[in-house]
C-alpha cells in the first residue's frame, strides 16, 4: 500500500486513456468545467456575513491582520479535501456516514446544532443583501429580503442540476468585485505585503475576537458537509462514477482532481478575502473609520473614502456572494438531516422524488426570511452562530478525521501522510481558537 490515500498500482490504469488525449487550447470555460464542489464551497466561504467579518478586521486592524490569510489557507484546505474525499470514497456525505457508523445522539446534536447556525446564517446573509439592494436601487429592504431567500430557495427545488451548478460557478465570479474594488483604495502594497508575510499580533482582546472570528468564518462545518454531500451527489448525477470503495478504478485520477478543485477553491476564497482586508484597511482604517459591524456598513463608508464606484462594486459583490452562499447554507442543512434519516436526497431529484429533503432546504430558507420579521436582529444573532459554529467546527472535525481513518469507513482509502497530520493541526488551531473565545468571555 502507498501512502496518502493508500492507492495501489492498478487503482490509476484506467487513467492511461486520458493521458493519450490530444491537449486541447486554454479554455476559461472548459477549466470552470472542470471545478466543482470545491470551487462552489470556497466561494460561499465568502458569504455576506464573511465579507462583514473581514470588514472589521481591516477597518480595525489595518494590514496587519492580512497574515490569517496565510494561516487559514492550508488548514481550511486540509479539511475541506478530507471532506471531499469521503464523500467521494463513501458515496456519502458526512452526516450519512455518521449515522452508519456513530450512535444516533451524537448525529443529532451535531445535526441540530448544524441547522440552528446555518438558518440564522441565511437570515443574516439575507438582511446584508437587502441592504446591499437598499443601498444600489432604493426601496424597502424587506422587500429584498423575501425576493432574495425566494429565489434562493425556488432555484434549488424547480432547476435543472446542471444548470444549476453552472450557474453557481459563474456566480464565483461576482467575488471579483472585491478585487476590482482594490483600485478605487489608496493601497500601500509595501504595508499590505508585511502584514501578509509578517505575522504582528496586538495582545489585545480586539485582536483576539478578530482572529477567532476569522478562524470560525472561514472553517465552518457547513463547509464540510456540503463539500462532501457534493462529491456523493456527482457520483448520483453521472453514471460512470461509482463510490471508491466499490470500484476502485481511478482513484488516483480522482484525488487529484479533488486537490486541484478544493486547493483552487480555498485559494480563490483567500484571496477575495484578503481583498477585502486589504480595501478596508487602506480605506476605512486609514481614515479612522473602525467601528465597521456589517458587509453593508463597510458599502456605505466606501462612499465618501473611495469613491461612489467602490461602494457600487463593494455592494454588487454582498448580492452576488449572497445568491451563492444561502443555497449553500440551506443545501448543507438538508443534507445533514437528510442523510442523517437515510432519506432520499440530493439536487438531482425532482421535488416529488425526494419530498421530505427539499421541505427541510425550503424550511430552512423560509426561518431565515421569517427572523428578518421579527425584534431578533439578525446580525447580532449572526454572532451567536459564529460561537455556535466555531464550538461545533472542533467536534465535528474530530469525528472527520476519525472516520477518514476507520477502514470500515474509507477500506483501502484512509487518509494519511502529511495530509492527516494537516488536518489534526486545524483541528488544534480550532481548538484554541475556541478556548481564547471561551477565555473572551470569562474577562
Amino acid at each position: 500500500m502507498t501512502r496518502q490515500g493508500t492507492i495501489s498500482p492498478h487503482d490509476n490504469q484506467d487513467d492511461a486513456p486520458a493521458a493519450q488525449h490530444r491537449r486541447q487550447p486554454f479554455s476559461f470555460s472548459r477549466v470552470l468545467k472542470t471545478l466543482g464542489p470545491g470551487l462552489i464551497t470556497g466561494a460561499s466561504d465568502d458569504d455576506p456575513s464573511g465579507i462583514g467579518t473581514y470588514s472589521q478586521a481591516g477597518a480595525q486592524l489595518g494590514y496587519g491582520i492580512g497574515w490569517t490569510m496565510l494561516l487559514t489557507f492550508p488548514l481550511m484546505s486540509a479539511i475541506q479535501e478530507i471532506s471531499a474525499r469521503v464523500g467521494r470514497v463513501t458515496g456519502h456525505g458526512i452526516a450519512g456516514n455518521v449515522c452508519r457508523h456513530y450512535p444516533g445522539w451524537l448525529l443529532a446534536v451535531v445535526v441540530t446544532l448544524l441547522s440552528i447556525a446555518n438558518t440564522i446564517n441565511i437570515a443574516a446573509d439575507l438582511s446584508a443583501m437587502a441592504d446591499a439592494a437598499k443601498l444600489l436601487i432604493g426601496g424597502p429592504a424587506i422587500l429584498y429580503v423575501v425576493l432574495f431567500g425566494v429565489t434562493s430557495v425556488a432555484a434549488q427545488i424547480f432547476m435543472n442540476y446542471r444548470r444549476y451548478v453552472a450557474i453557481l460557478k459563474w456566480l464565483t465570479l461576482s467575488l471579483f468585485a472585491y478585487v476590482a474594488a482594490l483600485a478605487f483604495a489608496k493601497v500601500s502594497w509595501t504595508e499590505a505585503l508585511a502584514g501578509v508575510l509578517l505575522p504582528r499580533i496586538s495582545w489585545s482582546a480586539d485582536c483576539f475576537t478578530t482572529i477567532v472570528a476569522i478562524l470560525g468564518t472561514t472553517i465552518s462545518p457547513y463547509l464540510f458537509f456540503w463539500q462532501a454531500s457534493q462529491e456523493a451527489e456527482e457520483q448520483r448525477v453521472d453514471v460512470t462514477k461509482h463510490p471508491l470503495i466499490e470500484r476502485h478504478y481511478g482513484a488516483r485520477r480522482e484525488f487529484s482532481r479533488i486537490r486541484a478543485d478544493t486547493i483552487a477553491g480555498m485559494a480563490f476564497s483567500n484571496l477575495i478575502a484578503l481583498s477585502i482586508i486589504v480595501t478596508a484597511a487602506a480605506s476605512l482604517h486609514a481614515a479612522g473609520k473602525t467601528d465597521i459591524q456589517t458587509s453593508a456598513q463597510a458599502a456605505d463608508a466606501l462612499r465618501p473614502i473611495a469613491g461612489p464606484f467602490a461602494e457600487v462594486i463593494f455592494a454588487l459583490g454582498i448580492v452576488g456572494t449572497g445568491l451563492l452562499a444561502i443555497p449553500v447554507l440551506a443545501g448543507a442543512t438538508a443534507y445533514a438531516v437528510g442523510e442523517g434519516r437515510r432519506w432520499r436526497v440530493g439536487l438531482t431529484r425532482r421535488p416529488k422524488e425526494a419530498i421530505a429533503f427539499y421541505s427541510v432546504l425550503a424550511l430552512s430558507g423560509g426561518i431565515g426570511i421569517a427572523l428578518n420579521f421579527t425584534p431578533i436582529d439578525p446580525i447580532a444573532a449572526l454572532y451567536w452562530s459564529a460561537v455556535v459554529n466555531g464550538v461545533l467546527a472542533v467536534p465535528v472535525i474530530v469525528l472527520l478525521m476519525f472516520m477518514a481513518r476507520r477502514r470500515d469507513v474509507m477500506d483501502r482509502f484512509v487518509v494519511s501522510g502529511w495530509l492527516y497530520w494537516l488536518g489534526w493541526l486545524s483541528t488544534g488551531a480550532m481548538a484554541l481558537s475556541v478556548i481564547a473565545m471561551g477565555g473572551g468571555f470569562l474577562l
